[in-house]
């Protein structure tokens, strides 16, 4: 478990021997962008690190001196030390990502598409799952929701997907919860280049506590229901705002 609660399980899983290094970065900065580990927070550490990536301690040192040397973590020595998030990555060009998303408008609607399945199967196996699930369930989706309905709008997009993510964690899966990241990471550019505004939170609270509230109850098409609503309208802003 990392400082924002949730398992990386899925995401460091074991990398390819032959892509060893350059995978690693890459998981490594998905952790990051997508805010598993918050700007300030601490990594596991690195022996711990090295075994869920199945990799040897020399590569992974390796692949967070190439982080280091791109702003994206610093190391601290000390009792209390170790790798860390440096800060918040610069917001992308909005230009740049109107003209990527005109080009590549079959991919963002296929990433849309693909989204959506996903959190909507989360949603269903929580509820599949109820009988296993983990005792601490209300409990973390309590939590979850408080944080993004009372999120600030500079982290309103870390926490939301600290939401998401949950969901899709807390069915035990972690292929689900991989994928689900993944989902996430193809528009996680674009969504960062949409300005949040309290208006929004406001608005997508009762969205998310929607969505929450059905799970709890064990309501099948009310979660179903809940979920696509939410993401069709953040869906609808993506197209608004980078059209």
């Amino acid at each position: 478990m990392t400082s924002s609660g949730l398992d990386l399980t899925g995401l460091l899983r074991p990398v390819r021997e032959n892509n060893a290094f350059e995978e690693t970065v890459e998981r490594l900065l998905t952790v990051i962008k997508l805010g598993f580990v918050g700007p300030g927070e601490r990594f596991p550490a690195e022996r711990e690190l090295a075994a869920q990536l199945g990799i040897s301690r020399l590569t992974l040192r390796e692949a967070i001196r190439e982080l280091q040397q791109a702003g994206y973590v610093e190391s601290r020595r000390g009792r209390s030390g170790g790798t860390f998030v440096t800060g918040r990555p610069p917001a992308p060009d909005r230009g740049e990502l109107r003209r990527l998303a005109r080009e590549d408008g079959d991919k963002l609607a296929d990433a849309l598409a693909f989204r959506l399945a996903l959190e909507t199967g989360s949603a269903d196996a929580m509820l599949v799952a109820q009988s296993s699930a983990r005792q601490d369930t209300p409990q973390v989706l309590a939590a979850r929701l408080a944080g993004v309905n009372g999120a600030s709008p500079q982290d309103y997009r870390r926490l939301d997907t600290l939401f998401h993510l949950s969901i899709a964690e807390l069915t035990g899966s972690t292929l689900l919860t991989a994928a689900c990241a993944d989902a996430r990471m193809r528009l996680n550019d674009l969504l960062n280049a949409i300005p949040v505004l309290q208006r929004n939170i406001d608005h997508t609270a009762g969205q998310h506590t929607a969505i929450v509230t059905a799970i709890l109850a064990g309501e099948v098409a009310r979660a179903r229901h809940a979920v696509a609503e939410h993401l069709e309208g953040t869906a609808a802003l993506l197209r608004g705002f980078l059209s």
